[in-house]
């Protein structure tokens, strides 16, 4: 047992080109957990840049400077940021405010149809389980209600930390798109000599990050139109609100879209009753979501990802668990690296001299 254990390690650590990458992922891996939080407007910036390289070579390929092409390409982006401001953003404030203050009569609404259920359903549900279920519907609107009164109290640190995020990222993502070339050879640099292993996963995942990210950005961006248009024409109210958390619900793979779906239902359920209204909007999101996932996905990220869904909902919960957002964001991106480094390290290893163990 311990000759294959040493041989298996002379196999897999023998390649100073392997060791390398191994010990830079170390590095990469202990810089994120423990400076996660000063390295955020950086992290924004590399992702947003991923996002806008596409379509600077998109200009450079028609003949426009790079200077030219992200010059073009940022001043877009920042408008329709300021766009999305000044007209999206205080529209889902305004519903979610709405939303919050409803709460109360949906919860009275929840308990008069609740205390109903025992004479449609006589053999299947009694009235000590119903008011069980409410007390924990109470209990859980409670503590919404003082997580909300927690996070308000720290809104000023958290509107400070926006004003710099909107100072910081913009500029940094500007310099990112404009040298590039420069700040890539300045970070070559910074790498030894052995580093053949690195640059072909580093080369692989360069070309998935930015096809996972746009895929991404257009996923959010179709989805959230789409559910929109479904919603308002059913006039369902608190329209905007829900479509952009179903938008943003993709970026979460599986667990996102099964989250949001309630919010959605139960608006709907309040709105219009058991009535065939209510149904038909229930079938129309639920034909949105069918298409996400059975069209839409496949071919945005027919390229980017090739990994199996138990892989996915792991990677969701190992990466969210340790970096948060961003580990959620970028599981598919890390699960692929994850991949792609065993790959690349299994195929490297060097052959052992038979004779070299006994």
């Amino acid at each position: 047992m311990w000759d294959a254990l040493k041989t298996w390690c002379r196999r897999k650590f023998s390649d100073p080109n392997a060791n390398t990458l191994l010990l830079l992922v170390i590095v990469g891996v202990l810089l994120i957990v423990f400076f996660g939080g000063l390295l955020a407007p950086i992290l924004v910036a590399v992702a947003l840049a991923y996002l806008l390289e596409w379509p600077v070579l998109r200009l450079m390929q028609v003949g426009i400077p790079r200077f030219s092409a992200v010059v073009i390409t940022f001043t877009l982006f920042i408008g329709v940021a300021i766009a999305l401001m000044l007209f999206l953003v205080p529209v889902v404030w305004q519903q979610s405010v709405n939303l919050i203050a409803e709460l109360p009569d949906m919860f009275a609404d929840l308990q008069v149809w609740l205390h109903k259920l025992p004479e449609m359903f006589p053999g299947f549900v009694d009235q000590g389980q119903i008011n069980e279920l409410l007390l924990a519907v109470k209990r859980r609107v409670m503590g919404l209600g003082e997580g909300i009164l927690k996070s308000s109290l720290s809104s000023l640190v958290s509107v400070m930390a926006l004003l710099v995020y909107l100072i910081v990222v913009p500029l940094l993502l500007f310099f990112m798109l404009k040298d590039r070339a420069v700040l890539l050879r300045h970070m070559s640099y910074l790498l030894p000599k052995n580093r053949q292993l690195i640059a072909q996963v580093g080369s692989e995942m360069n070309i998935q990050i930015m096809n996972y990210i746009r895929g991404k950005a257009l996923e959010v961006a179709v989805v959230g139109v789409a559910t929109f248009i479904v919603l308002i024409s059913f006039d369902l109210r608190y329209a905007a609100l829900l479509s952009v958390l179903v938008g943003l619900s993709v970026l979460i793979p599986y667990i996102g879209a099964a989250v949001v779906t309630l919010p959605v239902v139960l608006v709907a359920l309040f709105q219009f009753g058991l009535t065939s209204d209510f149904v038909y909007v229930v079938l129309a999101y639920l034909v949105v979501q069918a298409l996400d996932g059975n069209l839409l996905v496949p071919l945005l990220f027919s390229e980017a990802v090739n990994l199996n869904p138990v892989y996915i909902i792991a990677a969701v919960i190992l990466f969210g668990g340790i970096w948060g957002f961003w580990g959620v964001f970028f599981a598919i991106p890390l699960a692929s690296l994850v991949k792609a480094i065993i790959t690349a390290w299994a195929g490297r290893a060097l052959p052992v001299d038979s004779g070299a163990v006994n």
